[in-house]
């Protein structure tokens, strides 16, 4: 049985900057849930920007229509999106979610959640075998303002090509 997800704001940038469109996560989860809080986020200027438009064609994703009931804590400690991600997991027992930012994924760990991140789900999908070059869509991310530290880069690069040299050793 497919994994279930909640996702994040960035993350759906960083991936539509990435691959152009969010398809993968199609292949890789059962379902894909996303908190109001963040669709808002992301439609928050319309659907002029490259990502929004995207994100409001994808019609298999869950996207939630009403706001999420979020814990004073963890409303106190994150912005409502990531927030959102994590309590709509907490609530539907969800265990993966899919946050980029350092404070959401930590707060994430301590609610014994597990993660990934944007770079996570391009490297899941080559593992899969799917045809991604992640110098590409890291070059892509870049250019279309998403951060990615260097270090994150080399390692991401790294298992890339780690599976990659292993989907050829099983052929």
């Amino acid at each position: 049985m497919p994994k279930n997800l909640v996702i994040n704001t960035g993350p759906i940038i960083a991936l539509i900057a990435a691959l152009e469109d969010l398809s993968i996560l199609k292949k890789l989860y059962g379902k894909v849930i996303v908190p109001y809080e963040v669709s808002q986020e992301l439609m928050a200027k319309g659907t002029e920007r490259f990502d929004a438009k995207l994100f409001s064609q994808d019609k298999w994703l869950e996207k939630r229509m009403k706001p999420t009931q979020i814990s004073s804590f963890l409303i106190n400690s994150l912005d409502r999106g990531e927030a959102a991600v994590i309590q709509t997991a907490l609530n539907e027992g969800i265990k993966t979610v899919c946050i980029d930012e350092a404070v959401g994924r930590r707060i994430a760990r301590l609610n014994d959640l597990n993660l990934t991140g944007s770079l996570g789900i391009i490297i899941s999908a080559i593992k899969r075998k799917e045809r991604i070059n992640i110098e590409s869509a890291i070059y892509k991310m870049r250019r279309h303002g998403v951060w990615i530290g260097n270090e994150l880069e080399k390692e991401a690069i790294k298992l890339a090509q780690r599976y990659f040299q292993d989907n050829l050793t099983k052929k």
